[in-house]
């Protein structure tokens, strides 16, 4: 029998869920608590396996050296039928898609097409620079929708902003001076987090407008960032990376409803009810930062490592860290919300 080969990692819109394409078909699990949820298996590899929350449509692409479907083509997958109920293809290899409950979003190498989920009709169609990654993100809240993809240049993102099924909005944010390595929206669309091939800086901005709020840093060496999360109450960033460790900074300063910047000086938030709110680690030398702004960027909240693997993660409804790497790992850290530092790992199981 043919060894398990693990094509594809995501977590659906909300990471209540995680998806896993192997050479042989695909499985869904339950993120927390982790439950092997259910599996299909195929005469062929799958290669993106997209859930909408946890209706029963999905969206799969072909992968792998044995492809399931050819890998230019989007299927619609019931899997109360188990079977196929739709299908978009085309020219290219599809690279990523995104689903929200109106619209199918589908990435390839240098455009990106937006089509009306009833009737899979198109809506618009985006250029973009070389995009190998697929990199893409949407909002998944049930107002505007949010798309944050590559611009048409090195380092800009492209924002647009659509109404039902028509575009609101349309600008451009120069995000980094070297290539973009990784773009994340927030559950509503109103926070953007993207990453360039240095590794070393998560920048934040308001998508709305493409102001720019605050920097948060990785670390002072080169990395590959993997993937960037932002929890559904957008209170917590998570950031993962070929350096084995996941940075967790807190978003707690930042107004995000109204996207207002906080004196930074201020050493601690209170909310309403006087609780004391997370803050990140600042630079020591932060004085200087009128010479650079690496002294005026903030460092992370808190750690947790793993092996070294790709990986992704997400945070669970009470902000516990949930990681899953490429070597088939599940591991559940438990973010200690006041002090940071490391975070103690409480749970870890092989799902493949």
């Amino acid at each position: 029998m043919e060894k398990e080969e693990i094509l594809y990692l995501g977590f659906n819109q909300n990471a209540g869920c995680f998806t896993c394409g192997t050479n042989n078909g695909f499985k869904i699990f339950n993120t927390y608590p982790y439950k092997d949820t259910f599996s299909r298996e195929f005469d062929g590899g799958i290669g993106i396996v997209e859930m909408l929350f946890r209706c029963n449509i999905l969206a799969i692409v072909g992968g792998g050296s044995h492809p399931k479907y050819p890998t230019n083509k989007v299927m619609l997958w019931d899997d109360h039928q188990q079977k196929c109920i739709g299908e978009l293809s085309f020219k290219d290899h599809v690279k990523a898609v995104r689903l929200r409950k109106d619209k199918v979003i589908v990435v390839l190498e240098t455009r990106i097409y937006i089509y009306n989920f009833g009737d899979l009709k198109l809506i618009d169609a985006i250029e973009t620079i070389d995009n190998p990654k697929g990199l893409c993100s949407v909002s998944y809240s049930a107002d505007k929708t949010y798309l944050a993809c590559l611009g048409k240049g090195k380092g800009w993102i492209r924002v647009n902003i659509y109404d039902d099924i028509d575009m609101e909005d349309s600008h451009s944010i120069e995000a980094h001076n070297s290539s973009v390595s990784c773009v994340t929206l927030n559950f509503d669309g109103t926070l953007l987090a993207t990453a360039s091939d240095k590794g070393t800086i998560i920048r934040l901005f308001n998508p709305a407008n493409g102001e720019a709020l605050k920097e948060l840093r990785r670390g002072s060496d080169k990395a590959e960032i993997y993937s960037i999360t932002i929890d559904v109450d957008s209170k917590w960033l998570g950031c993962t990376s070929d350096k084995g460790t996941v940075h967790i900074f807190s978003l707690s300063k930042l107004d995000i409803k109204h996207l207002k910047k906080d004196d930074e000086d201020e050493e601690e938030t209170k909310e309403d009810d006087g609780k004391v709110q997370p803050k990140n680690k600042k630079n020591m030398f932060r004085f200087m930062k009128k010479f650079s702004k690496y002294f005026d960027s903030e460092w992370s909240f808190a750690k947790f490592r793993v092996t070294d693997s790709r990986t992704i993660c997400a945070f669970t409804k009470d902000h516990n860290l949930v990681v899953i790497s490429a070597d088939g790992t599940y591991y559940l850290a438990e973010l200690d919300t006041k002090k940071g530092d490391d975070c103690k790992k409480i749970e870890e199981k092989n799902f493949v």
